[in-house]
């Protein structure tokens, strides 16, 4: 009997030849997507973002204000677009609050606060899981470091709850560090909106009334911003006394 033949009114008729295997090179864009070249790009993308702040400067809002063709619900959401970009871009959330509470009063600034901090937490988190995560996990050796990516990846919800909420912990770091692990995009922009209410209330609030610095409101406001700052340097010292201790 003959091999890999088919019989037809008696006559074998031979397969053909199995086709040669198809080498496909490497190619440059599968280069450019590796996971090295990814995070380069985003070290790339970050460093023109910061090189662009200290260019532009946006402290200036709290000396020139706002741009006065921009008024209304145009300006509030343009300054919520320049919010959440410039929280990618490292600049601190603080001065961003007070400018808001400074150039639209405290109800429509803490809603413009907020919406730009999910956009600008939103971006950053895009920005690392795309770019970041897949050269970065390997890294993520250490006891704290794995201790810190488990917490994360397992109860996202709670522990980003509790960074946003804690004072000491950078923004900018909690988007990256959270886009490294495993947590899914609802918790962390839910964690996000509700853990930046009370410190982001309170700097929009001290802006509003920083033209009556004597006015119980505005003491409040500062006291709410003194207050856990004050309690998380003294937790996080604790903690650090109890790691040397181990």
């Amino acid at each position: 009997m003959l091999d890999a033949t088919t019989r037809s009114g008696g006559t074998a008729t031979a397969a053909p030849p199995a086709a040669p295997a198809l080498v496909v090179p490497v190619s440059l864009g599968t280069r450019l997507l590796s996971p090295w070249s990814r995070l380069f790009l985003l070290v790339t993308l970050l460093a023109g973002a910061g090189s662009c702040v200290l260019l532009f400067e946006p402290q200036k809002l709290l000396q020139d204000g706002w741009p006065p063709q921009l008024t209304g619900a145009s300006a509030a959401a343009v300054f919520t677009v320049a919010y959440g970009l410039c929280t990618v871009a490292f600049v601190p959330r603080p001065l961003l609050n007070l400018a808001a509470g400074a150039l639209f009063g405290w109800e429509v600034g803490l809603v413009t606060t907020l919406a730009g901090t999910v956009l600008g937490a939103g971006v950053a988190f895009g920005l690392g899981r795309t770019l970041g995560q897949d050269a970065l996990r390997p890294l993520l050796r250490g006891r704290l470091l794995k201790a810190a990516d488990g917490q994360l990846s397992r109860h996202g919800l709670r522990s980003m709850l509790a960074a946003r909420l804690f004072p000491g912990m950078p923004f900018w770091l909690a988007n990256y560090g959270a886009a490294v692990s495993r947590i899914g995009w609802f918790p962390f922009l839910f964690a996000t909106a509700l853990g930046s209410v009370p410190n982001t209330a309170a700097y929009v609030v001290a802006g509003a009334r920083a033209s009556s610095p004597t006015s119980p409101v505005f003491l409040i406001a500062v006291a709410a911003i003194a207050l856990p700052s004050v309690a998380g340097a003294v937790v996080a010292w604790r903690k650090r006394h109890h790691l040397r201790g181990k």
